[in-house]
């Protein structure tokens, strides 16, 4: 064998080597690719079914607040009611005042406990968010913090009907109490704006600030109950969570749905 064909043969060594180590390289990085494509499948698809079972969770706790204040109204309630038709005639029938005078403060006790129990019935059976629009739940809201005439609340939206589910208003809802109540009683703040709108590209905004004293939010991230109430709500429907605070200029909360 020659020269030239020993130096062919080492050429085409080397080229085949350098090809061999070549789709090697790429079959490491397609399988590492196809690996990460996969890994951030197997997440998304955990987050959805986490969202789901949390929404189910919330939806499954409404009807079980909805049966207990049904079966109080209809078993307990009458029950009461019943008791208190006898007390009322033993009341009318004894003719021992100092006997009446305990009866009649049983009476009324009876009379105390039915209400309350009416009132609570009504408030686990009341299914005002399925009923109402998320504008006007939001507006009862500010509305009646406004009569105590602690804080000034404004609200202001680009819409007044909108295709929402009762896991959205109620999520909606409940981050605009969290806020206002957490801006009432920590951040000395006179006014809070909150503003919710709706475009071709999001299903709905939601802003809200005050012009409180602020917080440093590093102290609190661990264990702020109400600011981790408010995440954990925004998580459930897959909503972009963000909010700002520094001390003496208030603090901004922005979340946000695309569709």
């Amino acid at each position: 064998m020659g020269k030239t064909e020993l130096l062919i043969i080492i050429i085409l060594f080397n080229i085949f080597f350098v090809m061999f180590v070549v789709a090697v390289v790429i079959y490491i990085r397609n399988y590492r690719q196809r690996k990460k494509e996969y890994l951030n499948e197997i997440e998304m698809k955990n987050e959805v079914h986490q969202r789901e079972i949390l929404a189910t969770q919330l939806e499954i706790q409404q009807a079980t607040m909805q049966q207990i204040g049904r079966e109080l109204h209809d078993n307990i309630g009458q029950k009461l009611t019943l008791v208190s038709l006898y007390v009322q005639q033993m009341l009318y029938e004894n003719k021992a005042p100092e006997a009446n005078e305990r009866i009649d403060q049983v009476s009324q006790i009876i009379n105390q406990s039915l209400q309350d129990l009416r009132s609570l019935s009504k408030t686990l059976t009341d299914d005002n968010i399925n009923q109402k629009e998320i504008v006007t739940l939001i507006q009862e809201e500010v509305d009646n913090t406004n009569s105590f005439k602690k804080c000034n609340i404004s609200f202001e939206h680009n819409f007044d009907q909108l295709d929402l589910s009762f896991v959205h208003k109620n999520v909606l809802l409940r981050i605009t109490q969290e806020f206002i109540q957490n801006s009432i009683k920590h951040s000395e703040c006179k006014n809070i704006f909150i503003s919710l709108n709706t475009s071709e590209d999001i299903l709905w905004e939601l802003k809200i600030r005050d012009n409180g004293k602020g917080f440093d939010l590093s102290k609190i991230q661990s264990n702020g109950i109400g600011l981790t109430n408010m995440k954990n709500r925004a998580k459930i429907i897959g909503a972009d969570f963000h909010i700002e605070s520094y001390e003496n200029t208030g603090t901004q909360l922005h979340i946000i749905l695309k569709k």
